[in-house]
């Protein structure tokens, strides 16, 4: 899932890959490429070339297209077939290649979020999106981009329950500074209906995903405390720790017979917690890692040295 980008996209071994600098907010703080025609070589001409202006964007590209599909693996696959598109096109004209790579994933994004659609793969319900995992000691630099702007596990909750022109609006606008005239086309809409797309998504996600608390030794302290009381089978001490109308989802994989399980209230989500740690938080090898999730205070819980 972190693989880089020769082996995900094709680019030939000596492509001379390297990354450059950092993409930063918004798809337009790019690399203004000049050529010197006299030295033979084309505009934006050459597998090396590309694959080189590529590496620039493709932090960027990756974390547009999670937000837009919640799946690591999916994202790397956008982005792999934004590199396609870009090493099949004449992009001689090209004078914004971040804009230009980011309409790309775009479009490439919404058609995966139509497919789900039409093909319902999803299990009823919102499924959790794939986490974000880095070690307790801080966040790992190749996912710095995925954790921008605030995004956390309940952003992403919430945008999964968006229709897919309407998510597409909301990051794009929202997390990215795209201008709606840039966005209108990939939604097939006027600038005015891609407007109002990202203004109806962001009516919904307005105080529906809760920022965790920042200060991560409190965080700690409550995940060290919950991790206590489900394994000495605390009940009492549960309750009183979790928020009363705390929401606990669960997601099996599609594959599992019960893909999907949302909990509500602090007493269900507390017997919830110690039926899994009779189940599973006992047993031998069985030992719950510290870990941050999306940049938050975790736990990776692992049987047999396995997650």
């Amino acid at each position: 899932m972190r693989q880089g980008l020769r082996g995900r996209t094709g680019v030939p071994a000596g492509a001379g890959v390297r990354p450059r600098c950092h993409i930063g907010r918004g798809p337009y703080v790019s690399v203004l490429m000049t050529f010197d025609d006299e030295r033979g070589r084309e505009p934006m001409g050459g597998d090396a070339f590309l694959a080189e202006n590529f590496e620039v964007h493709r932090g960027h590209l990756r974390a547009v297209a999670y937000r837009m599909l919640g799946s690591l693996s999916e994202a790397d696959d956008a982005v792999q077939e934004a590199w396609l598109r870009l090493s099949r096109s004449d992009t001689r004209e090209v004078t914004n290649l971040g804009g230009w790579l980011t309409t790309v994933v775009g479009r490439v994004c919404l058609d995966m979020l139509r497919s789900r659609t039409a093909r319902r793969e999803e299990p009823l319900g919102v499924h959790v999106p794939d986490p974000v995992l880095s070690g307790a000691g801080g966040v790992d630099p190749e996912d710095q981009a995925l954790l921008a702007d605030s995004v956390g596990l309940a952003l992403l909750v919430v945008l999964e329950a968006l229709a897919p022109a309407e998510r597409l609006a909301f990051v794009l606008h929202d997390l990215f500074g795209v201008p709606f005239d840039e966005i209108a086309p990939i939604v097939g809409r006027t600038p005015a209906a891609a407007r109002q797309l990202a203004s109806r998504a962001r009516r919904r996600v307005r105080g529906a995903a809760p920022v965790p608390d920042p200060d991560l030794a409190r965080q700690r302290a409550v995940v060290d405390a919950f991790l206590a009381a489900a394994r000495d089978g605390d009940f009492d001490g549960l309750v009183a720790l979790l928020d009363p109308d705390i929401v606990l989802r669960a997601d099996f994989g599609a594959a599992a017979p019960l893909a999907f399980r949302e909990v509500h209230g602090a007493a269900d989500v507390a017997n919830q917690a110690l039926t899994f740690a009779r189940a599973g938080g006992e047993g031998e090898g069985s030992v719950p890692r510290p870990a941050l999730v999306y940049g938050a205070v975790g736990v990776v819980g692992t049987r047999g040295g396995r997650p």
